[in-house]
Parts: C-alpha cells; structure tokens; sequence
C-alpha cells in the first residue's frame, strides 16, 4: 500500500493551534491543504497564520523562498464541508466531544469520495467508539499528532476495531512520507504515550505521599540519576496540573478503574486549590516574578571510606565496583552471596530491589541510575536503625565518585527504580495485549516523551527478571494490585529458565538480618 500521492488534496478540519500545525505539515509535504472550521473566520485566519509561518521560515533561511511561495498558494479555507469533496485524506482537530466528532464525520461522509481517509487528532477519545455508526468504517483511523505538531516527530496511528489494516497502513505510510516517524497502534485508552507514561508520575506522587521526598528531590533524583529530561513535578506544572491529571484519570475510568493507574489525591488537591503550575502562577513549585525553586535535598560532605568488598553480581549496578577502583578505593570481589557492597562498618550498599531498609540490619539502598559514570545525583535510602556510621559511608563512597548524595526516607524501591520497573510492566503487558510492538513503543516513548531509553531498551540494560523481582516485591509490601507484575513480565522474565517464585533478588541484604 502507498502514501497519498503528493497531488492530492489533504483537508483539516478544526482551525485552532493543532489543527493549524497538521495543515502546515501536510503542505510542506506538497500537497494541496484545505482548512474548514465551523467558524469560518476562524478558518480563514488559520490559514493566513500558516502561510505567515511559511514566510517567516523562509525569512530566517530554514526553507527555500520559491518552496514558501508555492507552499503559500496551495493553502485555502474551505467555505463548508462540501468544499472538501476531493480531499484523499480529512484529519479533524476539534474539540475532544464524542458527539461533536461523530456527528462531524457522518457529515463528511456524504461528502467526500469512497476511497477517502477520515482521520480523528483525538488524543483521549475511542476511535473505535467515532467510527461507530459510519457507512465506511474500515478508512476511519487515529492519526494522533503531538504539540507543536510541525516540530515534533511522533504520531501516533491508531486503528480501531474496525479499521481496514489497509487504510491504516496507507496514513501510515502517508505520515512518513511527511518526514514523521509513525508508530502502530491499537485502539486502547491514552493510546501507545499516554497509557505507558503514567507511572512517571504515579510513581513521582507516591512517593511523596508516603513522604518519601519532597518534589525538588524526586525531580533531581529522576533527572540527575534517571536521565529524564524534566522531573515529573516539574513537567506538570508546564503541562497544567488540571490537564494532566484529567488524562491520567480517562486512563484510569478507561481500564474500569484499574489500580495499576490510579490518579494521585495529592494532584486532586492541588487542581481542587486551583494552583494549576504555571499557568496560575503555582503548582508543585512557585512561578511569576522573584520566585526561587526549591533545591533538592543534597547531603553534606562525609569521608568516603578507604576500601569496600562487592559481594556477587550487582546486576544493573555492576559499573559501579569500576568507577570505584577508579576513584582510589581499594576494592576485593567475592562471587558468593550478595548482591551488595560491604562497608568497612560492616554495613551493606544495596541495589533498590523493591524492599524496605527497615527489614534488615544497618542496610543503605541506592537507587537505580540510567549510567553510573554519567549520574551526577544519587538517591540513598535508610531506616532508623542505619547506623550513622554506615549511612555516613555510603554519603562519603558516592561524594568520592562525584555525585551529589539525596537521602530520602525508607520507600521500597526508591524513585527511579520503581519508576523503571513500572514502565518496563506496563509494555510487556501492552506488547502481549497486541497494542504496540516494543519497537514501536520505545520510539514513541522517546520521541513523545522524550524519555532516555524506551522501556524495553530499559529492561534489557537492567536484565530480564530485575523488574519482575522489584515489583514482586513492592507488590508484597504494597498490596492491592498496584505492583502486581503482570503475566507478561514473568513470562519474560522467566520463560526460559523455569524460575516461578520471583525472589531470587533478595539474597543481598538477607544476609545483613539481625
């Protein structure tokens, strides 16, 4: 199946920011784009705007002036929707109302000819649910762009129950062929980002609800150590507490309200305060003139210590008894037992594997980084009967490595390490479920989200049965199904070697028991 051949009429229609910048792709792209609004003022405007865009691109060098000027008179506002008749492919942009859409695409339906695509932006609705009632289902799909659509290069193309593999394979290919990178997708609420996002910030909340941490230090400790670009609090904020809390709770009444995405009552409270993040002026964090971020909490200097002894495979942490010879730390290997590093107090460093330090004897967890020679910020995690010896040790052993040390309170599995464990669940789940392939889903988490690695590229760096441990775990100590790892994971994890039981990955600290 091909894409749309470039001297085809494309229409969009809804003229507002987003359905301004799909226009503006598809031109670029070649063809002939119309615009229709049901204000038909507003379509006109939208049109001028991006003619004005294409001018101003080329003005700064980014476009070349006789592209701009062609681009510039192949798009107009269409008077009403018999306007688009010869249009091959109709995305619509308009408000997110079910009704409102069907309605829409019954309209268009008289219209347009037998072999047009009819295309939904919708970024929360079921195009399943749109599609119902149509004459035509099978060309009926979801071709979910990302603000600002001209920039970014995700979309999402989604079929529905009913969507011919044909049609969709045809967007598909019409998409790349707009320089896009398109990612296959079923029908499934938040689609491919944002179902497989909300533990970023499910996780990020819980943990300071359980007054894990306070926002400034899950934020540094998520992009410092986990490699992410903004912190969850912070990315909120910009989003608009109010927007993003609404979608993760779609997602949640979506999946019959599933504890795997329960909403946080800490972001209801503060969307109940009105404190929406920048947009009001505070959320998490304070905005507007003479504001200061709150800095994360960051522990003083300590003295590293001069020799540790590592203790079996330290798994995704292995790095780390490299990076320390390589500070001057004498270090001696031992293969049986562990996995942690001993400290010369006889206090143990432990990987986050989903436990409490509270269960063992003068243990320091740390937490999971993205690369431990990169981090800049590691997060240790004690109990009150870590000796101040052995937390002054593993302050000192990560000072000495060069990262600044974020002591938080005693949270099985930490920050990023149930973060990543959660992201890791959620895919192998949705690959399973036949939503996404891991491919496509770690592209889409990449470039929509713009996460460090996509999650199945995250779990073959941690090893394959690392997540389904932690979360096996957590979910021990959690109970209610949050942290329940799904089957998929344990096939994963566990297919090959006939392991069941899931806790292979607590040796380490057992041995520190009292």
């Amino acid at each position: 199946m091909t894409a749309i051949e470039r001297s085809r009429t494309v229409a969009v229609v809804g003229a507002g920011t987003m359905g301004q910048g799909i226009a503006q792709v598809a031109l670029l792209a070649g063809h002939r784009v119309l615009i229709h609004d049901i204000d038909g003022a507003l379509a006109a405007t939208g049109a001028s705007l991006v003619r004005d865009r294409v001018e101003r691109m080329a003005a700064k060098g980014r476009l070349d002036p006789a592209e701009a000027e062609d681009a510039a008179g192949r798009i107009r506002a269409a008077d009403g929707l018999a306007g688009l008749a010869d249009a091959a492919l109709v995305i619509e942009a308009v408000v997110e109302d079910v009704s409102v859409k069907r309605a829409l695409f019954a309209a268009l339906e008289e219209v347009v000819s037998p072999d047009t695509l009819l295309a939904t932006n919708t970024s929360s609705l079921s195009v399943t649910e749109l599609a119902a009632g149509l004459a035509h289902p099978g060309r009926f799909l979801g071709l979910h762009f990302f603000n600002p659509a001209p920039l970014l290069p995700l979309v999402e193309v989604v079929s529905g129950s009913a969507t011919d593999p044909a049609a969709a394979e045809r967007a598909y290919r019409t998409v790349l062929g707009w320089g896009k990178t398109p990612v296959r997708c079923a029908d499934t609420p938040g689609f491919i980002v944002n179902r497989i996002a909300r533990p970023f910030y499910a996780e990020a909340f819980a943990v300071y609800e359980e007054q894990g941490a306070d926002p400034a230090t899950i934020d540094a400790v998520l992009r410092e150590s986990g490699g992410f670009k903004m912190g969850p609090f912070a990315l909120t904020d910009l989003i608009g507490q109010d927007v993003n809390e609404a979608v993760t709770r779609s997602v949640w009444e979506s999946f019959f309200r599933s504890p795997k995405f329960t909403p946080s009552l800490a972001q209801r409270r503060l969307v109940q305060s009105g404190r929406l993040g920048r947009k009001s002026g505070h959320g998490w964090y304070p905005y507007g003139e003479g504001a200061q971020p709150p800095a994360p909490r960051t522990a003083g200097p300590e003295e590293a210590p001069a020799k540790v002894t590592v203790v079996g495979d330290l798994g995704p942490a292995a790095a780390l008894a490299g990076l320390i010879e390589e500070a001057g730390i004498a270090v001696t290997s031992t293969a049986h037992g562990g996995p942690y590093i001993q400290l010369p107090g006889e206090g143990q460093l432990v990987l986050a594997d989903g436990k409490t330090a509270v269960e063992f004897t003068d243990v320091v967890y740390f937490d999971l980084a993205l690369d431990y020679r990169d981090a800049t910020r590691i997060a240790l995690s004690v109990s009150a009967d870590t000796s101040e010896r052995t937390l002054a040790e593993a302050v000192g052993l990560f000072q000495k490595l060069g990262k600044k040390v974020s002591v938080i309170g005693d949270v099985p599995g930490m920050i990023v390490a149930r973060t990543v464990a959660m992201l890791i669940d959620l895919t192998a789940d949705a690959v399973a479920r036949g939503v996404a392939s891991a491919e496509d889903i770690d592209t889409a988490m990449r470039l929509g989200v713009n996460y460090p690695l996509g999650p199945s590229e995250w779990h073959a760096r941690v090893g394959r049965d690392w997540a389904y441990d932690l979360l096996h775990h957590l979910d021990e100590r959690c109970p209610g199904g949050r942290y329940a790892p799904s089957l998929a994971l344990f096939k994963l994890g566990y297919a090959d070697d006939g392991e069941a039981d899931g806790d292979d990955g607590g040796e380490a600290a057992e041995e520190g028991t009292g």
